[in-house]
Order: structure tokens, then C-alpha cells, then sequence
């Protein structure tokens, strides 16, 4: 070949790394490419990732050297976006009272939420998500922020949850869907994978309405007592993984942790009058929690290799909602001595039913629960609590209190069809 041709080859190279974005560059978009706090930064890369390559990093290094990506408010993640987190930390600053990542169509307002898709969020070596130093909210709709919850209950308020905005005027004064770490809800197509979440504010991950989910490698470290400066505070609602209204087609696998309570929890509710609209900052869900029909039942989910120093799987439904073909294989509730357990002890391995919650599930509702494989030492090995259907319990080691593996807290001749094999309780 001639030396013109390699001139010329030479020019086309040249000008491609360096005008725009060079070809590395576009396999790495990050944060470090932009101006702004560190929640402008990152949202940034996202946004300019969605346009181009879809894929944003963000590393472990900070250039404004603190070694911590501290956020103020939620990266809002589109269609089409992988989050790769590679060996960073997260974390919600003492001025933040929102989620760490939301999917973009749902918020305060938005009252008819579109779909979106394909959204990963991705770590690689250790990844560390962590609440704010002193939150300035914390727990679920119904909890009162509280900067002393000793002087709360001796004034007869029971509800309650730590947060520094407590008693600020002007401020609200409970907890609600922003205290969520991740919140993803009507997305087709997510995967979380290989994180470690510590003290959110209330549930670690949820997702609602959300379709075709992988979440894989989680670990949690959810106690319900933290520590703020130098004094212990109460934190509440603390699950680990929640599947609330319409959620399908899951894979849940390896995780585990320390959690303040459900580490998974699968919800079909219907609880009327107390229904919230999509977009209500009151409600501790930002899509509706009106149970619509079938659309809104959750169903095929599966369940394994799963451990947590408290309660471990909750399959609740009410009314006319139902929950039915999950698969439950591998779940370990342990007591942990240097983390004394809420309410001294586990409830459950694995609970189906649940109460409290609306009215009672309505017979066949809950249907197809298949479990094995289950090791606990709390309250109950596996509780039942509503009548189920269709359904079997194989393979369980249990040396709690209870007087048999399997506990019915309903009616058993309510629950049809029926298998149960092999639970052993250890004298």
C-alpha cells in the first residue's frame, strides 16, 4: 500500500479521537466529565449516556477528592440506561430527603406515569450505597419524625421514626416514598446487581409495578438502631427488598444481611378507604396503592439462596388481590448476638397470608406458593396466616419456640390442597 493511504488512514484516526467524544470516551461516560455538585455531575452522565451510548460509569474516584459521591437528590433514571458502579460510594448528604435512584417517570405530581424499560443499575468489585450521616427524614408514611422517641411515646405518639427535620417548621413530619433507597416502578426490563446498601431510610429497594427484574448479590445492612454522633436513634420499617402492587417475573437471588424488617416482602394489597394516587407525597408508594385487578397482582417470582439475622419472606395479600406462583428455595433466619433482633426475635422464615392489612384474603387469592428448604430459629419456622391454595412446604429445619415447623394462624381446614413434608422441629 502506498504512503498516501496510510497518511490518509492516519488523518481519519486522528480526527475521530479528536473531535466530540473519542471511542473510549464513549464506552465511558462519567461524572468526572462534568461540572456541578456531585448529583448534577452524575445526572449529567446519565442523561448524556441516554443520548449516546446508554451505558454511564462512575467510578471510585471523585475529583473533588472527598472519595464519596454524596447526593442531595435522586438520579432519575431513563429508558435504556446501565449504571455501572465500579468500587464507588454512594451516599445520601444530611440536606438530601429524597431516593438515592428513581426511574424518571414517576415522582411528586407526575399522576399518570408512563413505561419505561431496560434500566440496570450495575456494580463491580465493592459497591457501598449508604443513608445520610444524620437523615433528615426516615421510615414509612405512617411515622412521626422524632429527634427523641422517649419523650414521643410519653406523649402517647407510638408511630414514629428518627429524622433531623423533627419539629422544623414548615418541614413535613412523616416519613413517605422518598425514604426509599432505589425506587423503581412501571419499568419493563431492570436488573440490580452487586451492591451493598446500608442505613437507607426506611426500605432498602422497591419496586412497583415493575416487570422482568433481575436482582441478584445484595447485601443489606438494615439494623434499626443507628447511631447519630454519639447517641443511638430508632430507624423504622428497615425491609430489605419489597415487591409491592403489580410486580412480575422476578429473579431474587443471594441476598443477605442485617435487616430491621422483611428482607423480602411481596405484597398484593387492596386495603380501601386508604387508597393514595400515583404522585402523592404522602403515600408510602409514588404509584397508586389501589389495587385495579389482575394487572396489579404479583405473580411468578423467584425466591433463593436468601439469609437475615430477622424475619425473612413475607407473602402478604388482602381482599381481593392476589399473590400466587412464587418460588422459594434456600432462605436462613439466624440470630445474631451482636445485633439483638426487633421485638425479640423473628417472627417468621417465611410468612404467607399476613393480617392487618386491609381486609382478609379472600379464598384461592393466594394460590401456587411453593417453598423449600427453609432453616430458622425465630418465632415460627413458616406461618400462615389467611387461607392458601394449591400450595407446598418441604424441607425445613427449625429450633425456635414454636411447637411444630409450620404454625397455622387461620383456619387449616380453610387451606386446600395442601403439601407439606419434612419440617423438622429440633427438640
Amino acid at each position: 500500500m502506498s504512503k498516501l493511504f496510510y497518511v490518509g488512514f492516519a488523518i481519519i484516526v486522528n480526527s475521530i479521537f479528536s473531535f466530540g467524544y473519542s471511542n473510549q470516551n464513549i464506552e465511558s461516560i462519567t461524572p468526572n466529565q462534568f461540572e456541578g455538585s456531585d448529583t448534577q455531575r452524575i445526572q449529567s452522565a446519565v442523561n448524556e449516556a441516554a443520548s449516546t451510548t446508554g451505558k454511564v460509569i462512575i467510578p471510585a474516584y471523585n475529583t473533588n477528592g472527598s472519595g464519596v459521591w454524596l447526593l442531595d437528590s435522586a438520579i432519575l433514571l431513563p429508558s435504556n440506561i446501565t449504571v455501572i458502579l465500579d468500587n464507588c460510594t454512594i451516599q445520601l448528604s444530611d440536606i438530601s430527603r429524597d431516593n438515592m435512584f428513581r426511574s424518571d417517570n414517576v415522582g411528586i405530581g407526575i399522576t399518570d406515569p408512563n413505561w419505561n424499560e431496560n434500566i440496570k443499575i450495575i456494580g463491580t468489585g465493592s459497591v457501598l450505597l449508604k443513608g445520610a450521616k444524620n437523615p433528615r427524614a426516615t421510615g414509612d408514611s405512617f411515622r412521626v419524625l422524632t429527634q427523641d422517641a422517649e419523650k414521643s411515646r410519653a406523649e402517647g405518639v407510638y408511630r414514629i421514626s428518627y429524622g433531623s427535620d423533627a419539629g422544623v417548621k414548615n418541614t413535613k413530619q412523616k416519613g413517605d416514598w422518598r425514604n426509599i433507597m432505589i425506587l423503581m416502578a412501571y419499568v419493563n426490563g431492570f436488573e440490580l446487581n452487586n451492591v451493598k446498601i446500608e442505613n437507607s431510610h426506611s426500605w432498602g429497594v422497591s419496586f412497583e409495578r415493575v416487570s422482568n427484574a433481575i436482582i441478584e448479590n445484595i447485601q443489606i445492612y438494615n439494623p434499626e438502631v443507628i447511631n447519630i454522633g454519639n447517641r443511638e436513634v430508632i430507624v423504622f420499617n428497615k425491609d430489605g427488598v419489597n415487591l409491592r402492587h403489580g410486580c412480575k417475573y422476578f429473579k431474587i437471588s443471594n441476598v443477605s444481611g442485617v435487616n430491621g424488617d422483611d428482607l423480602i416482602a411481596l405484597s398484593s394489597l387492596d386495603v380501601e378507604p386508604y387508597y393514595h394516587s400515583n404522585g402523592n407525597i404522602n403515600s408510602y408508594q409514588v404509584t397508586t396503592t389501589q389495587w385495579r385487578g389482575p394487572m396489579d397482582d404479583t405473580e411468578y417470582i423467584i425466591i433463593s439462596n436468601c439469609s437475615t439475622n430477622y424475619t425473612g419472606v413475607a407473602i402478604r395479600a388482602s381482599d381481593e388481590a392476589s399473590i400466587h406462583h412464587v418460588y422459594v428455595n434456600g432462605v436462613i433466619t439466624a440470630e445474631r448476638p451482636d445485633i439483638p433482633a426487633p421485638y425479640g426475635g423473628s417472627p417468621y422464615t417465611l410468612l404467607v397470608g399476613g393480617i392487618g392489612y386491609g381486609k382478609k384474603s379472600e379464598f384461592k387469592k393466594i394460590h401456587n406458593i411453593f417453598a423449600t428448604n427453609l432453616i430458622g430459629d425465630g418465632k415460627n419456622l413458616i406461618l400462615i396466616q389467611t387461607p392458601i391454595h394449591n400450595s407446598a412446604f418441604t424441607n425445613g429445619l427449625y429450633s425456635g419456640k414454636a411447637d411444630s415447623a409450620i404454625t397455622f394462624d387461620t383456619n387449616e381446614d380453610e387451606c386446600t390442597n395442601i403439601v407439606y413434608s419434612n419440617l423438622n422441629k429440633l427438640k
